[in-house]
């Protein structure tokens, strides 16, 4: 090892990248897999480190070290700040295939709630009624229940608005007449 690679890839040279890889190749890929411990996560960070000292061969100066050494110490410092950023990175967590079936007592409170709703929807006056099971049951927005049922949207805003409280006191009183 004569000559030094990096001031090769500082000045353009095209064939000191291969020359670069081929000699340092295995001592970067030995810290990485050290540090690292995943072989896919080593790949990523063996590349990482052969840009940077690609993008940053010129700041090497055969002065104050020698190469392995130089390139020892960017490739310690990417290693580290990957393993710093992974440890950060929030864990993910597997979500299940299917969701849980709710409880029979739960499936019970449930459908006894929306046969309630449906009960005290059922006694709002018609144009009330229609316009929430069109916002609530098809998803329509107030434009285009507007559209559907002729009616201004402030009219629509209004009929849900009012239609909605409605439902609720009757829902929270417990049964009273509308």
């Amino acid at each position: 090892m004569t000559d030094c690679v990096l001031p090769r890839i500082a000045a353009g040279d095209p064939a000191a990248v291969p020359d670069c890889i081929a000699r340092y190749g295995g001592l970067v890929w030995s810290l990485a897999r050290r540090f690292l411990g995943n072989p896919s996560d080593a790949e990523d960070a063996v590349q990482d480190v052969f840009i940077e000292l690609w993008k940053n061969a010129a700041r090497y100066d055969p002065s104050r070290s020698s190469e392995p050494t130089y390139i020892t110490m960017i490739a310690r410092r990417r290693l580290i700040d990957r393993k710093r950023r992974t440890g950060r990175a929030p864990t993910a967590q597997t979500l299940a295939d299917e969701p849980a079936e709710p409880t029979v007592v739960a499936r019970i409170d449930i459908e006894e709630e929306a046969a309630k709703a449906a009960a005290v929807l059922g006694e709002l006056r018609e144009d009330e009624r229609r316009v929430i099971q069109l916002a609530v049951y098809q998803g329509l927005t107030h434009e285009a229940i507007a559209a559907a049922t002729g009616l201004p949207v402030g009219t629509v805003k209004t009929h849900i608005r009012r239609g909605l409280i409605r439902v609720r006191e009757r829902l929270t009183a417990g049964g009273g007449a509308l």
